[in-house]
């Protein structure tokens, strides 16, 4: 018993370090692809700051999301939701001025089915909850 609860200990250890180190990573460095956006965000100190995110569409409306644990970003957008975003350059017609509106309930429901990320994905980034944010232009 004792033996398998120290092999245990192991693999959560070691899975907690392995979370840990592929978010550190990502928040270092930023990949950007096509499905990722520039946004431009005001934090608390009134300084302005950017992040490369993941842009998702729903039914023709575009949403935010939180899918890793560090989401600080998030909680910043939640204080000030006028933000600015580039996607697939700075004249993409979706490009712009925009306010984020944090979804809950039934659409907070469909937009997490529609955009269902991967077990493998999960598994990876720690099983966080996700939450997000529909994108209205201003």
């Amino acid at each position: 018993m004792k033996r398998t609860a120290k092999i245990l200990g192991i693999v959560l250890v070691l899975y907690v370090g392995l979370v840990t180190v592929f978010e550190s990573l990502l928040g270092y460095y930023q990949p950007r692809g096509e499905e990722n956006l520039l946004i431009t965000l005001t934090e608390d100190d009134g300084n302005e700051s950017q992040r490369v995110l993941s842009l998702f569409e729903s039914q023709g409306e575009l949403y935010l999301a939180a899918n890793h644990w560090p989401r600080a970003w998030f909680r910043q957008v939640e204080q000030n939701p006028e933000v600015h975003i580039e996607f697939g350059g700075a004249h993409s017609a979706q490009s712009g001025d925009y306010t984020a509106v944090l979804m809950q309930g039934a659409e907070h429901d469909r937009v997490a089915e529609d955009t269902a990320l991967p077990f493998i994905a999960k598994f990876i980034m720690g099983f966080p909850p996700r939450e997000f944010m529909r994108l209205d232009q201003r």
